[in-house]
């Protein structure tokens, strides 16, 4: 009796087709794509390391004794974790720390809120003056801050008797910044108008525009704003020299970092230690918001 034949299914192979042999054009691609992964990487890794070699040589020598530090030993024998404990003890540091926190915090919200609106009439209005105003702003960008100084420390210091403290450069902020001002209305630029037709029609006015609209879009410009504001403070050295520099209660850590090390030329670890505690609140800002960060800088410049 005849056994019924199996049907073959047409959709499945029944067999793997033979791959295609590699021809020497794409052997000689591949490593081509291969020899220009390995050169980028490599100069990323290479560009890393150059910036990142000197941070690890001041952690290591911060956690080094005294003895150590600044030997060709490079690698710390014992862990002295200790001399951030002596640096944080230093009579004056955490004085330091206050008024950095408070010229920086403070600064940077009286420099934000005071920008915003400026840019936003800059980027929306369209007013006569307006190309005018914009040079203005740009030209005092431009200006460096060496060149005002007398007359800003005669009126502050001479006329409204506040030398000796850090008010003299936390007030100005509160009427804008060039470079806060210019680099908010680059981002704003980048708004749709018809946003913001569509909140005038619905009954909004300017402010509440402003407020409800073009601030929730311009997070990530403002942000970027306010980091460079922050930094900017943060490491400010020529302010507190200015002004702040024959009253020690006002010092900044910038300011404050010179005088530790003076008085602790000899104990290399202990300045590196300071060193460390000065940096490492930045670093933890950028770290934090480099998203934000990165994301305004790009989108300044979409459109002029």
């Amino acid at each position: 009796m005849a056994q019924p034949t199996e049907k073959k299914n047409p959709a499945v192979p029944t067999a793997r087709p033979a791959s295609r042999p590699v021809t020497p054009a794409q052997r000689t691609a591949r490593r081509k794509a291969l020899l220009h992964w390995i050169a980028v990487h490599s100069l990323g890794v290479a560009a890393a390391l150059f910036f990142l070699l000197p941070f690890v040589f001041v952690l290591l020598t911060s956690l080094m004794s005294d003895q150590q530090a600044l030997t060709r030993d490079l690698w710390p024998r014992d862990w002295k974790f200790d001399n951030y404990l002596t640096v944080w003890e230093t009579p004056g540091f955490l004085t330091w720390w206050r008024n950095t926190l408070l010229y920086a915090g403070l600064g940077t919200v009286l420099s934000v809120i005071s920008s915003i609106p400026v840019a936003y009439a800059l980027a929306k209005f369209r007013f006569r003056g307006r190309r005018l105003s914009l040079m203005l702003v740009i030209s005092m960008m431009m200006l460096p801050p060496q060149v005002i100084i007398i007359p800003m420390y005669l009126f502050w210091a001479k006329q409204m008797d506040m030398s000796g403290s850090l008010w003299p450069l936390i007030i100005p902020m509160a009427f804008g910044d060039a470079f806060s001002i210019f680099l908010l209305r680059q981002f704003l630029l980048t708004i749709p108008d018809e946003y913001l037709d569509a909140a005038r029609v619905d009954g909004c006015g300017e402010l509440r525009t402003l407020l409800r609209v073009v601030l929730p879009m311009a997070k990530p410009g403002i942000a970027a704003v306010a980091l460079f504001q922050f930094f900017y403070a943060w490491n400010d050295y020529f302010g507190p020299q200015i002004y702040a520099s024959d009253n020690p209660a006002a010092w900044t850590l910038s300011y404050g970092l010179e005088s530790f090390k003076g008085a602790h030329h000899t104990n290399w670890n202990l300045t590196m230690a300071a060193t460390v505690l000065v940096m490492a609140p930045v670093i933890l800002v950028f770290f934090f918001a480099q998203k934000a960060f990165v994301e305004g800088v790009t989108l300044t410049g979409v459109k002029g």
